[in-house]
């Protein structure tokens, strides 16, 4: 099981992100991590794949353990090498880098894997196999989250962390990458899906947590975040109408709005 234990993050010894947030994700499960701009999600990840120092941050307290052994002070290749890889916001690929390029930089912590591996991301992608040899930055965005996954895949990882894949994408493509997450859970990767579409990311997640300034203000199974009315209201833009009826919130006025963050922080606190 990969976990975090009431884990504090400090940049530049002064800024405090996380605050005690404790997370699990066990062994062939989703688990969806929701949030807003600013929660603390992509701290959360850093934490989890080394790379805290790259941003002048630090575990101040609290640990990062992977089958119950601690972690957290392993440099980012050696969580890879164990069986932790990420997808990064914004698919970091190499652009001036063919498909096939991009795969086998992907497969660096065992070069003699990467022909079989490769044949696995194919199959699992099919687009990429008939672009292999085009220059990654003339894929589609939808190709080219498909391909940060599939290179992430290159490591063949017992955990995949996924940050924000349906970022920027259509729907249909988010619908894409949602049964492509499906199938690389079906062939036993556990993955963390760090969303803020929380439709797409509790339709098949198994458990749910809520992330506010940097404490954990949700935890329960996946289903049940989907019958929260605060996370109905915050996260899918549903409401009850007087009738009793749902419909979409519009939320015009910044006065308003933050009146009803404060109302959602009072209840998921108290």
């Amino acid at each position: 099981m990969l976990q975090v234990q009431n884990l504090e993050v400090v940049y530049d010894d002064i800024m405090l992100v996380l605050r005690g947030v404790s997370l699990s994700v066990p062994p062939g499960q989703i688990v969806a991590l929701l949030g807003g701009n600013g929660a603390g999600k992509s701290t959360l990840l850093r934490a989890l794949t080394g790379l805290l120092d790259v941003h002048h941050g630090k575990i101040a307290r609290g640990a990062v353990t992977l089958d119950g052994e601690r972690v957290g002070q392993l440099r980012p290749a050696a969580l890879v090498r164990r069986g932790v890889a990420q997808v990064m916001e914004g698919r970091r690929i190499f652009a001036e880098l063919t498909v096939e390029e991009n795969l086998r930089i992907g497969g660096y912590t065992n070069p003699r894997q990467v022909r079989t591996r490769s044949q696995r991301v194919y199959d699992l992608f099919p687009v990429l196999a008939k672009r292999r040899r085009d220059h990654a930055g003339y894929l589609s965005g939808g190709e080219q989250q498909m391909l940060a996954m599939g290179r992430a895949l290159m490591a063949d990882p017992r955990y995949l962390l996924l940050d924000e894949p349906s970022l920027g994408l259509a729907p249909r493509l988010v619908e894409q990458i949602r049964q492509l997450i499906v199938e690389i859970n079906r062939d036993g990767t556990a993955v963390l899906l760090v969303e803020q579409n929380a439709t797409m990311a509790l339709s098949i997640a198994s458990h749910g947590y809520v992330l506010e300034t940097g404490k954990v203000v949700l935890d329960k199974p996946a289903a049940q975040l989907l019958d929260d009315a605060d996370v109905r209201e915050f996260y899918l833009g549903l409401t009850s109408a007087p009738d009793g009826e749902e419909g979409a919130i519009a939320v015009d006025r910044k006065s308003y709005r933050d009146v009803k963050h404060y109302k959602r922080r009072k209840r998921w606190l108290s």
